[in-house]
């Protein structure tokens, strides 16, 4: 099978406005690279390892890219289920740009399918109605750059499967020398896996479990290609990486799996980069299994410190030794956290610390921010030129 590679000024003049109008939103519909016509003259997608194989106007499993005048087009562009200002610790990031704002915003759909989803009604949905917001990148840039936001995230649902639209936004807000988040469960090809992260500064992996039976079972996916996402991360880009796992009672939180988790994290991710174990919460198809126990994620926390990861956190509880972070050099809380908000700040500009000098990993460009837990949704219709 070839592959097919059209630039966009060629794409776009294919794209009839009739194929468009089926497909919802004329004015959302682009084009996009990661794709290939096969030999049975179906088209297959190639951005995530679902290789969605589509006939003519249909879509993947993640809802927003399909199938236009024989081509994969993204059908979400520029439009949002909601723009939002959070603690960039919501994401969860610790150790990027500690304290500062940032501005979240989501589309509809995405490549997995868990059975656990907290964002459901926005992951899974199949209806554009949930997109009322819109913005160009170039409006959401200057609403984060007006806003006070450091940064800018892709959240809510994966952000791989509106890889077009993120793209432009980081584009637009590096003009302005706003950086970007990318909180994403990493289930990418090899070929579409550097475009997307061209633009990005820090990112969030959920690494869910650490069985292949478990990512097959609970999310309609597989453990391999998440792997390979976070050891490219690691070895190939400048990326900020955090990595943050869900414990599921009876699922993924038994102590050999957490072991092995944590042992191969510390050979292929180091030991300077953050882990965060959270809680689970009865929700979606899952509402019949208990949440985590606080003495559960405890013991997560001890497996992770004994194999030699020196930065791990607990979420979705209020823990506040184990939010905090601490110098691996002399053992000083060096940012003191509860929940979201950060209390002490034992730091100097650049994230030594002050006590005996030891760089701490991570993003540090000034003191920290004071934007606190506060949650601000905003219409960024007010934003625009």
């Amino acid at each position: 099978m070839a592959t097919i590679q059209l630039d966009d000024e060629r794409a776009a003049r294919r794209l009839s406005e009739t194929a468009r109008a089926a497909l919802g939103d004329p004015d959302s519909i682009v084009p996009t690279q990661f794709w290939r016509m096969l030999d049975d003259g179906r088209v297959q997608c190639e951005m995530c390892p679902r290789y969605c194989k589509l006939k003519e106007g249909g879509r993947g499993l993640c809802f927003v890219r399909a199938r236009l005048d024989d081509q994969i087009v993204l059908t979400t562009y520029g439009r949002s289920s909601g723009f939002c200002v959070d603690p960039v610790e919501k994401k969860p990031l610790n150790h990027f740009l500690p304290g500062s704002a940032i501005l979240s915003l989501g589309t509809a759909g995405c490549s997995l399918a868990c059975n656990f989803c907290q964002n459901h009604d926005i992951s899974r949905s199949r209806e554009m109605d949930i997109l009322q917001d819109r913005a160009s990148p170039e409006t959401v840039a200057r609403a984060a750059a007006e806003l006070g936001c450091r940064s800018v995230a892709f959240t809510y649902n994966d952000p791989t499967i509106f890889h077009e639209y993120a793209a432009d936004i980081a584009e637009a807000c590096h003009e302005r020398g706003i950086r970007t988040v990318a909180v994403t469960a990493g289930y990418l090809t090899d070929w579409s896996r550097p475009a997307f992260f061209a633009g990005i500064d820090a990112a969030n992996v959920d690494l869910k479990g650490f069985t292949d039976d478990f990512y097959k079972s609970v999310t309609k996916a597989a453990l391999g290609p998440v792997l390979d996402t976070l050891v490219y991360l690691k070895a190939e880009t400048d990326v900020w990486v955090e990595v943050t796992n869900l414990l599921i009672p009876g699922l993924n939180d038994m102590d050999r799996e957490i072991d092995e988790m944590t042992t191969w994290f510390v050979e292929h991710l180091g030991p300077d980069t953050p882990l965060h174990f959270s809680a689970f919460r009865p929700d979606y198809r899952m509402r019949d299994r208990p949440p985590t126990r606080h003495d559960r994620l405890i013991r997560a926390y001890g497996i992770a410190k004994r194999n030699g990861i020196r930065h791990v956190y607990l979420g979705n509880v209020l823990d506040g030794a184990r939010q905090s972070t601490y110098c691996h050099g002399c053992g000083e809380e060096v940012i003191g956290r509860t929940g979201y908000t950060i209390g002490r700040w034992h730091l100097d500009d650049a994230g030594h610390c002050l006590s005996c000098g030891t760089e701490l990993s991570g993003i540090f460009d000034g003191p920290a921010g004071s934007w606190g837990a506060r949650r601000q949704p905003v219409d960024l219709s007010a934003y625009a030129e």
